[in-house]
């Protein structure tokens, strides 16, 4: 079993110990009044006393420890940080080494660009200066904000985990500082109560000698008659023991007398000890009976080692605040953050797309490849978090400020650069949350048919740096999409065979995050999967493609609810001319499409120029494609470029917005109009005809 139980000032210790003795009843807080908390041999600054007070409370806190640091001027109006004290087992390093040391890590956050105000750094430590690391700031830097970055990113601060776990009584247990006393009070008495016993009987022993060698002097000349008759020692010895009464013991210390001890003056001597011993065995005796004695000779002693040995306190106690948050020292401004097919991010001020009035020309978006797009765009605070679901069922958390902040032209950065995405691992859904109140809850769909449904306020909890699992998924499975609900709200999936179930979200009840759901829909024949999930209202349609490039869209009121874990009622109609379906997604008048093939090619389509049909029809031609090409994906899009005038950053969607609305843009004309008269007739009278609102209502499993 681990232990890390931290070093501490010895008066403040000594000083909670009497303070424990004298009150056995004191509790946490009466102890911190003398024991303020750790002190290390290097000095720094203890940040905030909750970490100590759950320490002391439980055996287990976290106390946070920052280096000392103070701003000096420069020349040229510059000024610089200057380290003088380091946390406690962080090394200071000399940028040369291991990348463990601090001067190492502080190179490294200014090459990462996470702290740019720095200009350079000198080690100038001496043997007789101590520790003096001068950090160099840029012109407009402010010492402060930088000294905090550095603090949030570098180990100028640090944790130190407390985990005060000792053997008593040959158990390991983890105490509290009472505990901790306690079990060194008893520990103390234990000693003391020994100790004294040895000396009470090593005294005894004495005085009992010296009661011997008193009888002997007392009639000297008879002793010495007794012993000039024996014929050996041990005859002396045994005529000793019956002349006055002795023990062997004291027979054999008389044999063992010198001559020289015979004197008036060693007489005196032995009798002195004597005395004295008299008096020591008396005062131990007493000690051993009266259980205070025993304490007060403790505190006495400590109070010794504490005069002698004791230091002032290295380590500086600042008042109580919370953990140090860059939050604090970033405005609170609205950003509008795009993320890309491809999977590249960026963020750029909400201002940026406000600064030409309207009538502008527009600004120039980011520069794309051609097969790229971007998928999500819409406006957060700096303060917000964004919540990533991969494929695999985890969840990454970023706040928006930790995000690449780039100009408008700007591709971005490639989020595997910054989330821990493994191999197959790809982000499926992003979700903005500023308190994790936008929903009640979120409902998660995957590949064979599962449907899950979480408190949102569920995931408010501290995501470690490779994430958390959002929901537990099979090998043979996967993520498809992750969307917030309000408790009252219908869901509607959608699967590859072309059928589409509807169902109210009461049907799944809520679960924890480590599960792995119910059914949802029922794909389990032939090669069938789920294609889409989402929140299904009335007042939107949904969107069916085929990989042929055929699609339509249909009122979402023409879906029946129905019970969880059917196969859905028909959607299209599949025949070997349209093919099999490849997307579905829940779209409005104004959203824009982009339809990607196989074979890389994008073609961009208003969803206002797609035909509007029943269920049960077949659609119509949406993208044409070469015969050796399919198409592969289609999804809403979203204008960064100079066709979205600076004027609808005003109609971007802000983070708690259930449904991210994108925004508008021209489209493709072209393939709006793209419908030959074959397809028109195959839709409104061809196979799977079926007028509007007089689709079958029965042709479900």
């Amino acid at each position: 079993m681990a232990t890390n139980i931290p070093p501490h000032n010895l008066r403040e210790a000594i000083d909670a110990v009497v303070a424990y003795i004298d009150d056995p009843q004191i509790d946490t807080a009466g102890l911190m009044k003398h024991l303020k908390g750790p002190d290390f041999p290097t000095g720094g600054i203890i940040v905030g006393r909750q970490g100590l007070k759950d320490a002391y409370e439980t055996g287990r806190g976290r106390i946070i420890l920052r280096a000392k640091a103070h701003i000096e001027p420069l020349r040229q109006g510059k000024e610089a940080i200057v380290v003088t004290e380091m946390p406690y087992q962080v090394p200071k390093g000399d940028g040369r080494g291991d990348g463990s040391g601090l001067i190492r890590k502080i190179a490294e956050v200014v090459q990462d660009g996470k702290v740019k105000e720095i200009s350079n750094i000198y080690d100038e430590s001496s043997e007789k200066g101590g520790v003096r690391v001068v950090i160099e700031l840029k012109r407009d830097a402010i010492p402060k904000v930088v000294l905090n970055k550095l603090y949030k990113h570098t180990p100028l601060q640090t944790t130190f985990g407390a985990n005060m776990v000792a053997l008593v009584d040959g158990v390991p247990r983890t105490l509290p500082l009472t505990g901790i006393i306690d079990a060194y009070v008893r520990h103390q008495r234990q000693v003391v109560v020994r100790r004294t016993k040895f000396e009470l009987r090593r005294a005894e022993e004495r005085a009992h000698i010296l009661e011997g060698l008193l009888i002997a002097m007392g009639d000297i000349d008879r002793v010495i008659a007794i012993i000039r008759n024996a014929p050996g020692p041990e005859e002396a010895r045994t005529d000793l023991m019956g002349e006055f009464e002795l023990s062997q013991r004291q027979a054999q210390a008389i044999l063992d007398l010198r001559l020289a001890r015979l004197t008036q003056l060693e007489a005196g001597k032995v009798r002195q000890e004597h005395a004295d011993l008299v008096e020591r065995i008396a005062e131990l005796r007493e000690i051993l009976g009266d259980e205070q004695r025993v304490l007060d000779l403790i505190k006495e002693e400590l109070g010794e080692i504490r005069d002698r040995y004791g230091d002032d306190r290295r380590t500086e106690i600042t008042a109580s605040e919370d953990e140090i948050d860059i939050e604090d020292l970033i405005a609170d401004q609205q950003m509008v953050i795009a993320i890309t097919k491809s999977g590249y991010i960026k963020t750029l001020p909400l201002a940026t797309y406000r600064q030409q009035r309207r009538g502008g020309v527009g600004v120039t978006g980011m520069e794309l490849k051609d097969d790229d797009y971007i998928e999500h765009l819409f406006v957060s605070s700096t303060h917000d978090y964004l919540l990533f679901f991969t494929n695999r069922g985890k969840v990454y958390r970023q706040k928006v400020y930790e995000l690449p902040e780039m100009g408008r032209t700007a591709r971005g950065r490639a989020l595997v650069n910054l989330l821990p995405l493994r191999e197959g691992e790809f982000v499926r859904a992003v979700l903005a949350t500023r308190d994790f109140k936008e929903g009640k809850y979120l409902v998660f769909a995957t590949r064979k048919g599962q449907i899950k449904k979480t408190e949102f306020l569920a995931y408010n909890t501290p995501i470690k740096a490779d994430g958390i699992i959002a929901i537990n998924i099979r090998d043979d499975d996967e993520l498809v999409a992750v969307r917030r609900t309000s408790g009252d709200d219908d869901i509607i999936m959608v699967s590859h065979s072309g059928q589409a179930a509807r169902f109210h979200e009461s049907e799944a009840r809520s679960m924890g995050r480590d599960t792995a759901g119910v059914k949802g829909m029922n794909v389990s024949r032939g090669d069938n999967y789920v294609l889409a999930m989402d929140v299904a209202r009335d007042d939107t349609e949904l969107l069916v493609v085929t990989d042929n490039g055929y699609g339509k869209r249909t009122l979402i009121s023409d879906y029946p609810v129905k019970g969880r874990g059917s196969m859905g009622v028909k959607t299209i109609s599949l025949t070997e001319k349209k093919g099999g379906l490849v997307g579905a997604l829940i779209v409005q008048e104004r959203d824009e499409l982009v339809f990607i093939s196989r074979e890389g090619m994008v073609q961009r389509t208003s969803v206002s120029g797609i035909s509007r049909y029943g269920r049960a029809s077949q659609g119509v031609k949406l993208m044409n494609i070469r015969d050796d090409d399919v198409v592969s994906a289609v999804a809403l899009v979203m204008e960064d470029s100079e066709s979205a005038a600076p004027e609808v950053a005003d109609e971007l969607p802000v983070a708690g917005d259930d449904d991210v609305t994108p925004i508008p843009g021209e489209g493709d004309s072209a393939a709006r109009g793209d419908i030959d008269a074959d397809d028109a007739a195959d839709a409104a009278h061809g196979e799977g005809a079926e007028p509007r609102g007089t689709g079958p209502a029965d042709d479900d499993e």
